[in-house]
């Protein structure tokens, strides 16, 4: 047995000391493990030695030998598994010194192809109540075993490391938080970067280019791709393609639902990940895989619970898309596809609003100005008549054309700047009625009265003014081509909460059933103006009896 003298056993320790505190500064874990085990080696002249680190559940999460050689090592079947002398003080947490392994009963021997050890020194690392591994050392060199100075030695060894060990772990956590924290504001950098960009724009062209620029750029991939749905959403329909190989992404530009990775996308609503293309037998497009491309991700875009679209992301590197990306692209998929909705609501909309604009101008061309036009018509008639027998009147009458036809072209003008018809333009609604009323009267040469307010109801809202102004107009030119009436009435007045007008004629009435064919879009425009002001009108005729026109609408101050 070798024995030191006090001094040699100070200045050991002292070297071992200003070691150890090297070791605590370093804040490497790989690195430090190795300088652990290799200063245990150094201190105590063993031939082998070994670390080994515990995981939570005392499990080897890393075995670091030194002293084999790699091709020793490559040997060996599997690391020690904590069984024979490594369990005895793995479960006492103290310090074993073994002159010779194989006497020892508590051994059970060694491992296929391992190298013979005889002598053998192990001691735990315990941070506080937490067993965080364990030194080994065998083969002390020209010795037949180590003394209780290499005991005591590799003991504070051991304090120094659960300390290092501890530090290092800490650093290691603090990094991979301070890297998860930068990821996440990247990633809530994107969610901002897309929200704003998506915010900004109603344009569905706009909204696919944009969405589809900022991921590709944020994952770095070389192409992407965006389906909509058609017919129904019973098939994909690729809307965008943005990067490299356009050719062969388009090669295939529809998927039904169920088809291909695309069309299984679009049918569950869940994102589908492929790391190797060629041997997916989902992805339908060869011509892509022949450019290279290797990896894809496939997200859903979703709105209200409907897969409205599906995004492509592919790279030709090998790439497994993480969780975390996954699910960023789900939320980003989730937006997207909100906003997609959002924008064909837009544009149906505007189309609507075209279709109820042609319909707003064809009322008016037929309540206003076809009805002025016939009105013209009706005096020109008279003037052809009367020219031989009362040239005087036929003049009159052509002269009251022309005044006319210049009222119709002020209409037209009107219309084309969305103002109030010219009987309007100005007025009231009962010098507008008046203004109607004089017109009828001049061009058919039947008697007609007009009775309301005296305040003309100046306070009607334009809206409401207009649609009674328009049936009037409507119900006096009927009454002019099919009634064959002499006198005509037209009242105007209040109750508590509506404006009434009444237009009635002593003409040869007609059968409701048939007053479809016998009005014809005159009817049905009087009953929409009424209806989109909040109104309603009611017609009644018998034959031989007259007709009577009823129209209502709420009354409301401008």
């Amino acid at each position: 047995m070798v024995v030191l003298t006090r001094e040699q056993i100070e200045e050991r320790l002292a070297a071992l000391h200003r070691a150890s505190l090297e070791l605590v500064s370093d804040l490497s874990l790989e690195p430090l493990l190795e300088r652990i085990v290799n200063l245990a080696r150094e201190q105590v002249g063993a031939q082998y030695a070994a670390l080994g680190v515990l995981d939570e559940e005392g499990r080897f999460e890393q075995f670091i030998p030194v002293g084999m050689s790699s091709e020793e090592i490559g040997k060996l079947e599997h690391p020690p598994v904590g069984k024979g002398l490594l369990g005895v003080f793995q479960e006492s947490r103290h310090t074993v010194r073994v002159p010779k392994i194989s006497a020892d009963e508590r051994s059970v021997g060694l491992p296929p192809n391992h190298p013979e050890m005889e002598s053998f020194l192990g001691t735990p690392i315990i941070l506080g109540d937490i067993l965080l591994g364990q030194i080994y050392l065998t083969n002390k060199i020209g010795h037949p075993e180590f003394t209780t100075d290499d005991e005591r030695v590799i003991e504070t060894l051991a304090a120094y490391a659960a300390v290092a060990i501890s530090n290092a772990r800490l650093y290691r956590d603090l990094l991979e938080q301070d890297r998860a924290l930068a990821q996440h504001n990247e990633d809530l950098a994107l969610l901002n970067d897309v929200a704003s960009a998506l915010a900004s724009s109603l344009e569905l062209d706009d909204i696919l280019d944009r969405t589809l620029s900022r991921v590709m750029s944020y994952l770095d991939v070389e192409a992407g791709e965006i389906f909509l749905s058609e017919e129904g959403g019973q098939e994909m329909k690729m809307a965008l393609h943005k990067g490299e190989a356009p050719v062969a992404f388009w090669t295939k530009d529809r998927f039904r639902l169920g088809e291909g990775v695309i069309g299984r996308v679009a049918q569950t609503g869940k994102p589908v990940i492929s790391s190797d293309l060629k041997q997916d037998v989902s992805f339908l497009r060869k011509a892509v895989t022949e450019s290279g491309f290797l990896c894809l991700a496939s997200i859903p875009l979703t709105a209200r619970g409907n897969v409205v679209g599906v995004m492509n992301v592919v790279t030709r590197r090998e790439r497994l898309f993480d969780k975390r990306e996954i699910h960023l692209l789900t939320a980003i998929g989730s937006w997207a596809g909100t906003t997609i909705e959002n924008a064909r609501l837009h544009r149906q909309a505007r189309r609507l609003a075209v279709l109820e604009e042609r319909e707003r101008i064809g009322m008016d061309l037929h309540d206003g100005i076809i009805q002025s036009i016939y009105a013209v018509g009706l005096a020109l008639d008279y003037a052809r008549m009367a020219i031989e027998d009362d040239p005087k009147q036929a003049c009159l009458k052509i002269e009251q054309a022309i005044e006319g036809l210049n009222s119709t072209i002020g209409d037209i003008r009107s219309y084309i700047s969305d103002l109030r018809p010219r009987q309007l333009g100005g007025k009231n609604l009962r010098e507008g009625l008046q203004r109607l009323v004089e017109e009828f009267k001049t061009n058919t040469n039947l008697d007609a009265i007009l009775t309301g307010p005296q305040d003309g109801l100046a306070n009607l809202p334009v809206a409401q003014a207009t649609a009674l102004f328009h049936i009037c107009q409507e119900a006096l030119a009927n009454i002019a081509k099919h009634a064959r009436a002499k006198r005509a009435e037209v009242h105007l007045w209040t109750t508590k909460d509506r404006v009434l007008l009444e237009i009635s004629d002593d003409g040869e009435g007609f059968d409701l059933r048939k007053m479809s064919v016998t009005l014809g879009h005159g009817l049905s425009n009087m009953h929409t103006r009424a209806y989109k002001v909040g109104g309603d009108v009611e017609i009644t005729s018998e034959p031989g009896d007259g007709t009577t026109v009823l129209a209502w609408v709420p009354l409301l101050e401008a």
